[in-house]
């Protein structure tokens, strides 16, 4: 929407454009706010600066498609629904959690889904 209103100001101008920010404006202040990917954000910064001895899981190491070095063999998520269990963390962090939804907005379902969600093995 911000980005919107932008274009509107480069493209038309003012004082045309005045409306387009004053909706723009109306929207983000309106709209259900969460503070939880900063969390995450912020979860994920310090364990990349503080665990940088550990190893990427052997499956990852190489193209999906190949599976010659004996790294071991790649889920292709898009060959699963678009989602599949396996680890991407290294073992260290492999367990650890950085993005709980709150219970704000929209992200309350998304806490509905990950409990009902039918994961492929």
């Amino acid at each position: 929407m911000a980005c919107l209103a932008m274009y509107a100001v480069e493209k038309i101008g003012p004082p045309e454009c005045y409306l387009n920010i004053s909706h723009a404006i109306i929207y983000l202040c309106e709209a259900e706010k969460s503070n939880s990917v900063l969390k995450a954000m912020k979860k994920a910064e310090k364990d990349a600066e503080n665990e940088r001895e550990d190893n990427v899981p052997n499956h990852l190491k190489n193209h999906p498609s190949t599976n010659k070095d004996g790294h071991g063999a790649y889920k292709y998520p898009h060959d699963f629904g678009g989602y599949v269990a396996q680890q991407y963390m290294p073992d260290k962090l492999k367990d650890r959690v950085y993005y709980e939804p709150s219970e704000n907005g929209k992200e309350k379902n998304l806490i509905r889904k990950k409990f009902s969600r039918n994961i492929k093995k």
